[in-house]
């Protein structure tokens, strides 16, 4: 499987592609805007009644005055305190709820790849992006983004106050700033590379974990337990590498800028110091401009280090909005038709098909009659199975089309084409879950009874009676609680519950014996009395059973007689 390839680090007009999540909470944002825009101001205000203390209470010795003050410096404290609280609880909030659609976006999305996509991609990888990365995007969203809009503010009305309380310290007090910011600025690129490299090495060794215990079997099979050590020790070192790096950057990130400010602050205190002793400058203006100084640098400071949490959530947004970018294979029409059930036959009209490299199917042209069993038989790699998944619009021809009623299956509402035609793969999937929820899965209206005369029609009846838990029975994950044949079984009582009007079984029987084979192939007949059934097959016993037999070979059909139709 190819590793996905690195995705460049995107420029900071990234962020712009949020708007469609963060388009509909905009008011409430708005408002929660304005509320911190309150909190500024209360906390601003706070070094001013300071100033007010020293020289209007203090040095006059008026007890009526500290009292006042002192009154007003406590409620614009408390003032401050609840209105953060307030827009902090509800930005969270919101950012929350954002999130969560465009997690849910980003899975509807998937939803609509091809398996292609899902055959070529790395799982490790993908779910990184899936967990890893958007998790990154919504701690930023939930708490740096309002960290760096209320540090703006203060920082706007910090630098507005010290100019009105005196310009000139102002000027040595902000003289280094440019210097600090641009140590940064330099450190902080580097932090970006480092952050890509390092969610790439977290991606690899998510995949190796992911393929090591998929393959556990093979690993203890071929006793390579040392092996797969071995891999994830190197894969690791890599990871721990970066890690350190980016540990060294992130040090100096903060410290060399840090120093410096440090040196702005002894610059205002020896001057201010000098205007006092001068008496240009009163004790409370300086009290109230190095607070504000100080408050000056802190946001300076809490921006520099906001930056490089949004620069790592900037390779999280790029590592996502890859897969927002990957175009689905299918797509529906912009004006779909309804397909409200399937009357008529499928028909196959020049079909060519191929999956990047030769051709898989080769000007096919075929008729699948309605209400028939048809029979798919060939040699691995014929095409049998592109055919099935072209049935379903898992794929559309490269040339020529498919259709249904006279339909072409590309003009058809997706959901309409796959309610009613059906596909059970040869290796079907099951959920952690019992065998019930398995058959009902997503069909949560299903009675009991249905469930039931479904896995009876799917042969499912030896192995109820055996388990001691019958249909409430836990498949396991991926279901390897039970046997392939068991599995596929469950499969086929999954898609009979649905009865749909075509059912596709891929090698359905391939881990039966005879007799439970045909168990199954009687019970699909009487379960689906009208149905259009595609079998898949290499079992001749399976195709003698079948009305109409289609044969490929080297991506070429050909067509035996039809015995007899069901409709």
């Amino acid at each position: 499987m190819n590793k996905a390839p690195a995705p460049k680090i995107a420029p900071w007009s990234t962020y712009g592609r949020l708007w469609p999540w963060l388009k509909p909470y905009a008011p409430r944002l708005a408002l929660v805007l304005l509320a911190s825009l309150v909190a500024t101001g209360l906390n601003l205000a706070q070094p001013l009644i300071s100033k007010l203390m020293i020289d209007e209470a203090l040095i006059k010795r008026d007890w009526d005055m500290l009292v006042k003050i002192a009154a007003l410096m406590v409620g614009a404290t408390v003032g401050g305190f609840a209105v953060n609280a307030l827009v902090s609880y509800r930005y969270v909030a919101i950012s929350a709820a954002m999130l969560f659609d465009m997690r849910v976006a980003l899975l509807r999305h998937l939803q609509r790849l091809s398996p292609r996509f899902y055959g070529s991609f790395r799982l490790g990888d993908l779910m990184s992006r899936l967990n890893s990365d958007v998790s990154d995007v919504q701690r930023v969203v939930g708490d740096t983004l309002l960290s760096v809009v209320s540090n703006v503010l203060f920082f706007a009305g910090s630098v507005a106050m010290m100019l009105w309380l005196d310009w000139k310290l102002f000027l040595v007090g902000t003289v280094l700033v440019p210097l600090a910011v641009a140590s940064f600025l330099h450190f902080q690129r580097r932090m970006t590379d480092l952050s890509r490299q390092m969610r790439e090495s977290g991606a690899d060794i998510g995949s190796l974990l992911v393929d090591t215990i998929m393959g556990m079997r093979t690993v203890n099979t071929l006793g390579a337990e040392a092996h797969e050590a071995g891999r994830f020790r190197a894969a690791n070192g890599g990871f721990i590498a970066t890690m350190l790096k980016m540990q060294t950057v992130s040090f100096m990130t903060g410290a060399l800028p840090g120093t410096i400010v440090t040196a702005s602050s002894a610059a205002v205190m020896i001057y201010g110091g000098k205007q006092i002793i001068d008496g240009t400058m009163t004790i409370g203006a300086l009290v109230a401009f190095i607070t504000y100084h100080g408050r000056l640098l802190g946001p300076v400071q809490a921006l520099m280090g906001l930056t490089a949490g949004l620069a790592t959530a900037r390779v999280a947004l790029a590592r996502i909005f890859e897969l927002f970018d990957t175009a689905p294979e299918v797509t529906e029409a912009a004006s779909p038709k309804a397909l409200a059930g399937v009357k008529r036959e499928i028909r196959f009209e020049g079909v060519s098909m191929d999956h990047g490299r030769e051709a898989v199917l080769r000007d096919v042209d075929l008729t699948i009659p309605a209400g028939a069993m048809t029979a798919i038989l060939g040699p691995s790699g014929a095409g049998k199975s592109t055919l099935a998944d072209l049935l379903v619009r898992f794929h559309d021809p490269v040339t020529g089309r498919v259709t249904i009623d006279g339909i072409d299956m590309r003009e058809l509402a997706l959901a309409d084409l796959r309610a009613r035609v059906l596909l059970v793969d040869q290796a079907p999937f099951l959920f952690n879950a019992t065998i019930a929820q398995n058959i009902a899965f997503a069909r949560e209206a299903a009675s009991r009874a249905d469930i039931e005369a479904a896995a009876s029609a799917a042969g499912l009846d030896p192995l109820i009676a055996r388990l001691p838990e019958g249909l409430d029975t836990r498949t396991g994950e991926r279901g390897l609680a039970l046997s392939a044949g068991e599995r596929h079984r469950i499969a086929i009582a999954r898609a009979l519950l649905r009865q749909p009007d075509v059912l596709i079984l891929d090698e359905p029987t391939a881990a039966l014996d005879e007799a439970t084979e045909m168990v199954v192939a009687q019970g699909l007949r009487r379960a689906l009395p009208d149905a259009t059934l595609i079998v898949i097959t290499h079992k001749p016993a399976l195709a003698e059973m079948a009305d109409h037999v289609i044969r490929l070979d080297h991506g070429h059909a050909s067509i035996a007689p039809q015995v007899t139709t069901h409709g």
